[in-house]
């Protein structure tokens, strides 16, 4: 499924610029994606366009990142309050592994994901197959979720999402 995320991130630099599922499903065909791939990665982005579809997004004034608003006026909708901490349950935790639930607080620190992309990440990997989830497929989700959003990532930042760490050279 991820081959198929990489594929649709790489072609389709927007979220809104993707075609509909059905010829969406078609081009994966012809290029040669398995048919179960092809149907476990269009219900994932399916429901990856639920989870973001209607969160409006305030862009902050620099245009480095961007704010989840409430879904209803008046009302801070996941965003979690300054002193607020976010406990992992147990299936979480098993399921993102120790490595990318760093990661996710790495991405959290810096300023790359809010409290609502943050739980919109956390969403997305837990309904995929396997356990725990590779950091590789973290970094995946989480283009996937600013690729949905329409957020652009700063150039480090997309760096650190698509560059592997087993190919660099310590300086």
């Amino acid at each position: 499924m991820f081959e198929v995320l990489v594929f649709v991130y790489e072609n389709y630099w927007r979220g809104n610029a993707c075609p509909e599922p059905e010829q969406l499903g078609r081009k994966l065909s012809a290029q040669g994606f398995e048919d179960e791939e092809i149907r476990a990665a269009l219900q994932w982005l399916d429901e990856l366009s639920f989870a973001t579809q209607g969160v409006p997004l305030q862009q902050q004034a620099d245009a480095s990142s961007a704010t989840v608003l409430a879904r209803t006026p008046g009302e801070a909708a996941l965003a979690p309050a300054a002193d607020s901490m976010r406990i992992y349950s147990a299936a979480e935790q098993d399921h993102l592994g120790a490595e990318c639930l760093g990661f996710v607080h790495f991405l959290e620190a810096a300023g790359v994901l809010n409290g609502g992309l943050r739980e919109i990440v956390i969403e997305r990997a837990m309904a995929t197959a396997g356990q725990p989830v590779a950091l590789d497929e973290l970094k995946i989700i989480v283009l996937m979720v600013h690729w949905s959003t329409g957020i652009e990532p700063d150039a480090l930042v997309l760096d650190e999402l698509c560059d592997g760490r087993r190919d660099r050279i310590a300086h």
